[in-house]
């Protein structure tokens, strides 16, 4: 299997996405593996992070302070947005909700694993930003967020 860089760049994009050390890739009997060094000091934080239901960490939302209107919740993947943890289940949060560090706020589905988003701060939800079933990218503004 011959890999161009066009293809090397993809492998990293989606390591970086998915918030991976390491992908492999295997074709007919060539595999490929793509690994990077995890963040110094993200080993010590990820074993005391908890778990969730599907065996991975939870995701912080990163964020983002607008000087014009207020706070967002912004998107650290790229994947599809859901409101809630099953399709006839409630929301996690709904306008004028408080939130408190660590509760989860919604799901972002990426590549197949179901990334449970967290609040980094305490506030209150004014805004729903993103229909549920809806692709998301990084980045992508979620929620508006009021801080306090």
């Amino acid at each position: 299997m011959k890999l161009d860089l066009d293809q090397l760049r993809e492998l990293i994009r989606l390591l970086d996405e998915a918030n991976l050390t390491e992908i492999e890739v295997e074709h007919d009997d060539d595999r490929i593996r793509v690994r990077r060094d995890p963040v110094p000091g993200a080993a010590a934080a990820e074993s005391l992070a908890p778990l969730t239901a599907a065996g991975q960490e939870p995701a912080s939302a990163a964020l983002a302070l607008d000087d014009d209107d207020g706070a967002y919740v912004t998107s650290p993947f790229v994947g599809t947005f859901y409101r809630a943890p099953s399709p006839d289940g409630e929301p996690f949060v709904d306008i004028g909700d408080s939130v408190v560090p660590g509760q989860v706020l919604c799901i972002v589905e990426a590549m197949k694993l179901m990334n449970e988003i967290e609040a980094e701060a305490a506030g209150t939800i004014v805004e729903v930003l993103v229909e549920n079933g809806k692709p998301v990218e990084y980045g992508d503004r979620l929620f508006r967020f009021e801080i306090g």
